[in-house]
């Protein structure tokens, strides 16, 4: 075989690493420590923080965020509006053992229009934690 100079088809931990410091400095600019996780292009954990302070029982909710934004390529905060009563997707977040995670904060990492992964982010308010995985995203 010979090397490629094709970029992943995965987020590395390289990737990973920087797409948490990028998330971890907006959550100290908002002054909200957060839990901060990126699974790769199979969902898989490749690493997680948890910051000073930041809540306990928002470690599993962060990397199932990821998770969940990464099983359905969408952000957990557009999958929450599918989900509502009357909608299509609606019992969804009851799904997968209780691994699917509706609340903002998870967002698909892309290159190009490859999914390669996934940030979740976890600690503050809805529209913190959204705001916390957007910065995050872009550092990829």
């Amino acid at each position: 075989m010979s090397p490629s100079n094709a970029a992943p088809a995965s987020i590395t931990l390289a990737d990973a690493r920087r797409v948490i410091a990028a998330g971890e400095q907006k959550a100290a600019d908002i002054g909200q420590p957060m839990n901060l996780a990126v699974v790769d292009a199979g969902g898989n954990l490749v690493a997680h923080v948890r910051m000073d302070g930041a809540w306990l029982g928002s470690v599993d909710i962060s990397i199932k965020k990821a998770w969940t934004s990464r099983a359905f390529d969408v952000s957990t905060k557009d999958l929450s509006k599918l989900t509502q009563p009357g909608e299509d997707f609606y019992g969804l977040h009851v799904s997968n053992d209780g691994r699917v995670m509706i609340f903002a904060g998870g967002i698909p990492l892309t290159r190009g229009d490859v999914v390669v992964g996934a940030v979740g982010v976890s600690g503050g308010s809805g529209k913190q934690d959204h705001e916390v995985a957007e910065a995050a995203a872009r550092a990829l």
